[in-house]
């Protein structure tokens, strides 16, 4: 009859039993699950780098670089704004400048055909060459005619001309105080979608290469955590072969030939044995659990932190990438609106620009015609002076208007002489504002729209297949959670069951106590040298040897293990 009680015997047996099936079924699904994981995390990856291509492509980045083009040309057109109304100003100035200089420039040519009628009357009243004379003065007052319809002309040009640089004026005036603003604003707001338009590409580059470095981060942990689970099998055969020895000291070991029972000391001894070699493999078993436990946290982080990376590059910050889209439409489509503002706006600048280049070159034409008129009218009554002082005191009248036809003529010429930098003036301003106009073309702005449009609607398009994407890879990931979360679970409540395994080494070592250390008999060491020859582990084979020593006995089986003998190979895998 062994001293140790039966009842503790059955007892460890069975505890350690349980836990032995727990480990082949637990790690059985572990091992599952982590596979399953391993393909799933696989094709999330492959998504993940589609989701990357798609916010990266093309599209986006067309659209980027036209959103940067027509956030710049509205900033232009705002910048111009007060600079074209200051020279629409200016030319209104130079405009009221020249209505002030042909008003007596006006009267001055009057003067020369009224004069020219005198002189006709007076040269009617000579007597010699009267036809010469008469000749004379028709000539001065045909000129006078010609030139004063030219000016009358210029006048009606001249008040054209203010009224569309008025209206001009007052629609630019109203447009910058409603609008400038805006423009400024609008710009700004394209500036910024440009910017995110932007980052969202550079985004999705750096997902690609963190989907790619995080793939590689968890194949190598998944693959260390199946690694890792072959610690299970070596775990179950330990156990096994404890429950194998303390069958020996019941009596019932599991075997068909029957064997020979050992002795209270040798069944002190096995036990004690059992224990050491049950709290070594606990010992190693939580090292292991652990370690998988730690595997399964890394790739539940990194997976976690892939996905999230996903999500925040599609969703965005107001819940979805679409509404990012919807935000830049709307501002184009106020962008949009501006620029018709702008156009209509520039139209009557245009027209005011057209109206001052017909009118400078009508003015500069009739000035040009004046300079000739005022020196052929000057001749002629130089003319008509010499030969009048020549009739004597008969001639002395016609002397006269001859020299107030000279003086009106010099008038003319001086009146002229200061409209010309005026004219000159307005010309220079009309160009200044004419090439702000070509920069800031409003047309120009509203072409570059269909490039947007299309660009957006390209980006928009791929939205159903982000979404669709985007909901599979949030499933897949949840999945992928879900069984890493289970595989974590399962080998946490594993190793809170295999913790009580110690309190088992624990009784049968209670059991096994003694005033002395055990001191098996001969038959006893060659049931602990069957036992030796049963280890498929090298460190049950150390566990054993320590054993032995402890007790000043040294197994023949355990010695010849560090002769150098060949020996067939018996298939036995060593870990």
């Amino acid at each position: 009859m062994s001293a140790i009680p039966a009842a503790t015997n059955t007892e460890a047996i069975a505890a350690i039993e349980d836990v032995s099936s727990r480990i082949e079924e637990v790690f059985a699904r572990v091992g599952h699950e982590l596979g399953r994981g391993h393909l799933i995390f696989k094709e999330l990856n492959q998504g993940l780098a589609t989701l990357s291509d798609e916010l990266s492509g093309a599209e986006i980045e067309g659209a980027a670089t036209a959103l940067q083009v027509i956030a710049a040309r509205l900033s232009e057109l705002a910048q111009a704004l007060p600079a074209e109304t200051a020279l629409l100003a200016t030319i209104g100035t130079s405009t009221a400048q020249a209505s002030s200089l042909l008003k007596p420039l006006f009267k001055h040519i009057q003067m020369i055909t009224i004069i020219a009628r005198s002189a006709r009357i007076e040269a009617a009243s000579l007597d010699g060459d009267r036809e010469g004379f008469l000749a004379f003065t028709q000539e001065a007052y045909d000129l006078g005619k010609a030139v004063q319809g030219s000016i009358e002309g210029c006048a009606r040009d001249q008040q054209r001309l203010s009224e569309a640089v008025a209206t001009a004026s007052a629609r630019q005036k109203e447009f910058e105080s409603r609008y400038g603003n805006q423009l400024v604003s609008e710009s700004a707001e394209l500036g910024a979608a440009y910017s995110g338009l932007r980052d969202q590409r550079r985004n999705s580059s750096q997902l690609a290469v963190l989907a790619g470095s995080s793939t590689r981060k968890i194949a190598e942990a998944v693959g260390s955590a199946i690694i890792s689970l072959q610690a299970g099998d070596s775990t179950r055969q330990r156990l096994e072969h404890v429950s194998h020895g303390l069958g020996f000291v019941s009596g019932a070991a599991p075997n068909l030939v029957p064997e020979p029972v050992a002795s209270d000391e040798g069944a002190r001894a096995i036990c004690l044995l059992q224990a050491a070699l049950l709290r070594d493999a606990q010992r190693e078993f939580g090292g292991d659990i652990g370690q998988i436990v730690r595997a399964l946290t890394a790739i539940l982080h990194d997976a976690a932190s892939v996905v999230g990376h996903g999500r925040t590059l599609f969703v965005g910050e107001d819940g979805g990438s679409s509404s990012f889209l919807v935000r830049i439409k709307q501002t184009l489509a106020h962008a949009s609106s501006l620029i018709a503002t702008c156009e209509g706006a520039g139209r009557s600048v245009d027209e005011a620009l057209a109206i001052v280049e017909d009118t400078l070159a009508k003015f500069r034409h009739a000035i040009a015609g004046l300079a000739e008129a005022t020196v052929d009218i000057t001749l002629i009554g130089m003319n008509a002076g010499l030969k009048a002082s020549h009739l004597g005191s008969r001639g002395s009248a016609f002397v006269v208007i001859a020299n107030e036809l000279k003086t009106t003529a010099d008038h003319v010429s001086a009146g002229a002489g200061r409209l010309r930098p005026v004219l000159d003036g307005i010309e220079r301003s009309a160009w200044e504002l004419k090439e702000l106009r070509v920069r800031g073309d409003p047309t120009q702005l509203a072409k570059l729209e269909p490039q947007i449009l299309l660009a957006l609607r390209e980006v928009e398009a791929g939205n159903e297949r982000l979404d669709k994407l985007m909901s599979r890879l949030v499933d897949e990931g949840a999945e992928f959670e879900r069984l890493m979360n289970s595989a974590q679970g399962l080998m946490t409540t594993l190793g809170e069951g295999s913790a009580a395994l110690p309190a088992v080494a624990a009784r049968l070592e209670t059991a096994s106590a003694g005033a002395q250390q055990p001191k098996p008999h001969a038959g006893d060491e060659a049931m602990l040298d069957d036992l030796f020859a049963h280890y498929t582990m090298e460190r049950e084979r150390d566990v054993h040897r320590e054993f032995l020593q402890s007790l000043g006995l040294a197994s023949v089986a355990a010695v010849r293990r560090v002769e150098p003998v060949e020996t067939a190979d018996d298939g036995i895998e060593l870990f």
